[in-house]
């Protein structure tokens, strides 16, 4: 990486921090009749605004001052999506602690790992979360103090507990805002540890601040727009959604706690406070789809769903536009990378120049890198490929919210996690003239057979295509004359079955016939990771030796 060079002195007031604090502040100054809307534990909805909320922010920060939490220590948080949960994005770093994400999906053992690696000394869980913690409370040997997110008293076994409401009831607003350096960590969050132990990623208010910029940026955001944030808060911040809509000025519904079981409780939320933005990824979106559908609601103009996780299904796009005229917004990013990398929005020029097979084919594309993110696409030896949309490579990645290291980790632990500055995304991908990206494979998962390569990302899409399909997982499984060879899960439709030869039929308009599964199977779920992607590692132990 190449030195920093000073030029001539500014006049700017080039100290001035850029923090959460100040964002908050400034924004409740603003806008503060904008409304927050949200749902308890019980599915009750409720209202308040900015500045009404506000009180509660300041409060719940002198309280955790009054526990004892200083500059610098790390507040544990494991929540749904709610108003509480909201509050704490503002509150623990108002106090200059770090935010720490507590993602409910992880394992006892790897939940207890982030408990330990970040020395949490206090710990805020949700009631209905409570009987998943407790088991590992007295094995947290840096918490000293548990607080309940309830609305009156419960069961439960953890030590030294306390109740949120009872401590914001004690406390008068926190009397001043510690101005803590913009570099300082805001919040951690940790990956969801498919190849060995979570890694932490400590984020700075500095990299929040702007990413809440490129947010805005890429999704257009402005006071009037209504923002769902679906995208769990203790996943990557919600992708960041919470510091945008606060940054617009943009009214924020907050949809509590959800499954897919349960999304027509939510859905109606979307065409009741007049949502246009949210987050998701496609299986969440897709059966959401198929809600709305059901509702009789016919325009949704405005709406845009941030789609990610993995690349959304072209009828999955073309579903939302042409039954609502809404824009299924691709995008990618990662824990390391706050998330926003690439987001999926078509410019003016190319709009003008390119003809409408060509836009319905960007559809499946990343999205463009903006201007904040330095990437490269390089081959196998470093060397930086030609951005056409063709030549692959892996995307390395840096810019003012990609981390520079992992929590804890020494130098030649995260040897081959970084070179030159640059993330390694691990990621295989393409980069065309006009900065959009296009993910071809994990380098962990792409199909080596008999010297070539088959994308197991293109080979699930095309199949989803297929109208008997819902969803489609494709993995490479040892085969002895050929390195590997694809093997395919799918999920169908209700009360449908396929052949070998339907779906051979099928795959032949997009892959060679080399290419092709020898051997597909039914199931009806496809394994998956915690924050909902396809567990390929789980797949390939499963059926490891299909092929020897």
């Amino acid at each position: 990486m190449s030195a920093v060079v000073h030029g001539y002195p500014s006049t700017m007031q080039d100290d001035y921090q850029l923090t959460m604090g100040s964002l908050i502040r400034q924004s409740v100054r603003s806008f503060p009749d904008t409304e927050i809307v949200h749902r308890n534990s019980k599915g009750e909805w409720g209202r308040t605004t900015y500045k009404e909320n506000f009180d509660r922010i300041e409060r719940a920060a002198a309280a955790l001052a009054k526990l004892g939490v200083r500059i610098g220590d790390r507040v544990g948080v494991m929540d749904w999506n709610s108003l509480r949960h909201y509050e704490l994005y503002w509150a623990v770093p108002a106090i200059g602690a770090v935010f720490t994400q507590l993602n409910l999906r992880l394992g006892e053992e790897d939940l207890l790992y982030v408990l330990d690696d970040t020395a949490a000394s206090v710990v805020i869980v949700d009631e209905t979360l409570v009987p998943m913690i407790q088991g590992i409370a007295t094995k947290a040997q840096h918490v000293k103090t548990w607080v309940i997110l309830s609305d009156g008293e419960i069961e439960h076994s953890l030590p030294n507990a306390v109740y949120y409401e009872d401590l914001l009831a004690e406390a008068e607003p926190l009397p001043e805002w510690p101005n803590i350096s913009e570099t300082s960590a805001f919040a951690a969050g940790y990956t969801t540890g498919t190849t060995g132990r979570p890694k932490g990623v400590f984020y700075s208010h500095r990299s929040q601040f702007l990413h809440a910029y490129g947010f805005v940026n890429g999704l257009s955001v402005t006071p009037f727009d209504v923002v769902m944030p679906i995208t769990p808060m203790f996943h990557v911040l919600t992708w960041g959604t919470i510091q945008a809509t606060v940054l617009a000025g943009a009214k924020l519904v907050l949809p509590g706690q959800f499954s897919a079981d349960t999304l027509g409780e939510i859905t109606g939320a979307i065409t009741e406070e007049g949502v246009t933005v949210t987050n998701g990824v496609p299986a969440i979106f897709s059966p959401m789809l198929e809600v709305l559908k059901s509702t009789g609601v016919k325009d949704l103009t405005g709406l845009r769903l941030l789609c990610g996780g993995t690349e959304p299904p072209l009828s999955m796009i073309t579903g939302y536009k042409e039954t609502f005229n809404a824009e299924v917004v691709h995008a990618y990013g990662a824990t390391e990378t706050s998330p926003l990398v690439a987001v999926n929005r078509i410019t003016p020029t190319m709009r003008e120049h390119l003809s409408e097979e060509e836009l319905e084919a960007y559809g499946s594309k990343q999205g463009r890198v903006p201007v904040n993110v330095d990437m490269k696409i390089v081959d196998g030896v470093g060397n930086e490929v030609p951005a056409d949309g063709e030549t692959t490579g892996e995307m390395l990645i840096k810019g003012p919210w990609i981390t520079a290291s992992y929590h804890g980790m020494s130098e030649s632990e995260m040897a081959d996690k970084f070179v030159d500055g640059y993330w390694r995304s691990g990621d295989v991908a393409t980069m065309d003239r006009n900065a959009f990206v296009k993910i071809t494979d994990r380098l962990k998962d792409v199909i080596k057979s008999g010297g070539e390569w088959i994308s197991s990302i293109d080979m699930e899409n095309a199949m989803v295509g297929h109208p008997k399909v819902v969803q489609a997982a494709v993995v490479g499984l040892e085969h002895p004359k050929w390195d590997e060879r694809p093997f395919m899960l799918l999920v169908l439709q209700e009360g449908q079955d396929i052949t070998k030869d339907e779906v051979h039929e099928h795959l032949l308009k997009r892959f060679a016939k080399w290419q092709l599964p020898e051997q597909f199977q039914v199931v009806d779920e496809i394994p998956a990771t915690s924050v909902g992607k396809i567990d390929k590692k789980v797949i390939r132990s499963e059926y490891q030796d299909l092929y020897k």
